[in-house]
C-alpha cells in the first residue's frame, strides 16, 4: 500500500509493474487472508491498526481481481487504463515538438517491436502495453534465475523508452510540461 502510493507519485511505470507483481503474488497465495497476512503483512512488523489497513488493502486488491474475472490471470483494468493513458501520451510525443528526445529513444526500439510482439504472442496490444508486458516478462525471467541475451536486449531497448515516457507523464501530470506549448 505505502510502496504502491510512493511508486504512483514518483514513477507510473514502476507502479504498474509493482501492481502486476502483487496480482501474481496474491494468486500464488491463493487470495488466502491468512497467507497474505503471514507473507505480506506480518514481516513488516507494523502496529495493529497499520497491519489491518495493509491486510484490507491486499484483500481489496484481490477482490478487484476477482470482480474483474481475473482471479487466474490478467491485469487489473486500472493498470490497463493507465497504460492506455501512457499510450496516448506516446502518440502525442511522436508528433509534438516536446517529444524530440522521446522520438529518438523510440526510434531505437521500433525495429525490435515486431519480433517482441511475436515472442510475447501479443498482436492485439498497443506498443506501449507490449513494452510493459516485455519488461514484466523480463523481470519474471530474472526472478526465476534466467539471464540470457534476449532479456538483456529487452531491458536495454525497452527500459529507456518506458523511463522517458514515465518521466514525461509525471511532468505533464504535475503541470511541469505543456505538450501543446510552442
Amino acid at each position: 500500500m505505502d510502496i504502491a502510493q510512493t511508486k504512483r507519485k514518483e514513477n507510473i511505470a514502476e507502479y504498474i509493474l509493482y501492481l502486476w507483481q502483487l496480482e501474481d503474488l496474491l494468486r500464488a497465495l491463493q487470495f488466502s487472508p491468512e497467507a497474505i497476512y503471514s507473507q505480506l503483512v506480518a514481516p513488516r512488523k507494523l502496529g495493529p491498526e497499520a497491519e489491518q489497513a495493509f491486510l484490507n488493502w491486499y484483500i481489496e486488491l484481490g477482490a478487484l481481481l476477482d470482480g474483474e474475472g481475473k482471479r487466474q490471470s490478467g491485469h487489473l483494468d486500472h493498470t490497463l487504463h493507465l497504460i492506455a493513458d501512457l499510450h496516448n501520451l506516446h502518440l502525442q510525443l511522436l508528433s509534438l515538438p516536446v517529444g524530440e528526445e522521446y522520438r529518438r529513444r523510440f526510434a531505437r526500439l521500433s525495429p525490435y517491436l515486431p519480433s517482441l510482439r511475436a515472442v510475447l504472442g501479443k498482436s492485439d496490444v498497443s506498443d506501449t502495453e507490449l513494452c510493459f508486458r516485455a519488461l514484466y516478462a523480463a523481470m519474471l525471467y530474472r526472478i526465476r534465475g534466467g539471464g540470457d541475451k534476449a532479456v538483456a536486449d529487452t531491458v536495454e531497448y525497452v527500459s529507456p523508452v518506458i523511463a522517458e515516457l514515465s518521466a514525461m507523464y509525471r511532468k505533464v501530470e504535475r503541470g511541469e510540461v505543456d505538450l501543446f506549448k510552442d
